[in-house]
């Protein structure tokens, strides 16, 4: 496998948590990376530590405006287009944002690096994409019915980038995340994620809210993980022009067991957090119950391999937390 060296890369959403963590990696490797970010969910501060290199490059703009899409990728080798608006419940709350910037600005990027000529477009699908499918571990090929706005916009990116890669010639991989967290995660408001989420209410001595009775289980994936997996994907060698990959640990933990795991290790800090117990309520809309991925085909194509396990994730994320926040 080639290493991924001396590229030119752009990265859409690279300002959020996961593209910012990417970003890092791929200029540690010694390539040149634009990151293309509408600030609506990234921060700046996320990139603060990049904008010194000269080898990288802020573009504020927005993915639903075709003109940018088409700049940003000029003489471009790869583009990871990790640009989305997340959440299940805002989805189901306000589908039509979640929609615009999640399939058109999508298929604008996508539309951008094919008449670009770009190698690879490499982006972030999700394991929404399973809805209901009542098995496990999830296998690439066996999907359920969707149970989101989110999830319909992420199976959109997937079918896009068939086709693209069918009629256009152009190489698409879809790295499908499950449950990523990790350091530059955002730990504000309604719509973030659960674990930044219950650190953030912990260190507050607040109880979190368990929807649901704590039975349900995730395949949390260390953001370290994904960001492997990416560059990976960038110089794998297959043939198909169009892959759709797990990426996880391929292992889960409900979530009961997982607040209870980081009351454990916040209380280190803190004593007072030890005495603090969950709190549970009714199911959310648009929750699935279990969550765990095969990984067969991540290893098989890519070569990767999980490096971080959830309780070792769970650890270096309140270390991280405990220094910056």
């Amino acid at each position: 496998m080639q290493a991924l060296h001396n590229k030119r890369i752009v990265v859409t959403g690279g300002a959020g948590f996961i593209g910012s963590n990417l970003i890092e990696a791929l200029l540690a490797l010694g390539n040149e990376v634009l990151c293309l970010d509408n600030l609506l969910t990234g921060f700046k501060a996320n990139i603060a530590r990049f904008l010194n290199n000269p080898r990288f490059t802020f573009v504020e703009g927005d993915i639903r405006d075709m003109a940018i899409c088409e700049e940003v990728v000029k003489g471009a080798h790869i583009v990871y287009h990790e640009a989305a608006l997340g959440s299940v419940p805002r989805s189901i709350e306000n589908p039509i944002p979640t929609a615009e910037i999640n399939i058109m600005g999508f298929v604008n990027m996508l539309t951008a690096a094919k008449n670009a000529g770009v190698e690879r477009f490499i982006y972030a699908s999700s394991s929404s994409t399973y809805g209901d499918a009542d098995y496990s571990p999830k296998v690439e090929t066996r999907k359920g019915h969707l149970l989101s706005p989110y999830a319909v916009t992420k199976q959109a990116n997937d079918l896009f980038a068939e086709v693209f890669s069918r009629t256009y010639g152009i190489k698409t991989i879809g790295l499908c995340y499950f449950n990523v967290f990790g350091p530059y995660q955002n730990p504000e408001g309604v719509y973030a994620a659960v674990i930044p989420k219950f650190i953030a209410l912990l260190r507050e001595h607040k109880a979190p809210q368990i929807y649901g009775d704590g039975k349900q289980s995730r395949d949390f994936t260390y953001v370290e993980n994904v960001v492997n997996a990416n560059i990976l994907a960038a110089t794998a060698e297959f043939d198909a022009l169009h892959e759709h990959i797990n990426i996880a640990c391929g292992d889960s933990i409900d979530l009961t067991t997982l607040t209870q795991y980081m009351i454990e290790k916040l209380s280190e800090f803190d004593p007072e957090i030890a005495a603090i117990q969950p709190h549970y309520t009714a199911v959310r809309k648009g929750d699935i119950l279990h969550s765990c991925a095969s990984i067969d085909k991540a290893r098989k194509l890519l070569g990767y391999a999980p490096k971080i396990t959830v309780k070792e994730g769970i650890d270096r994320t309140i270390q991280w937390t405990m220094l910056h926040r």
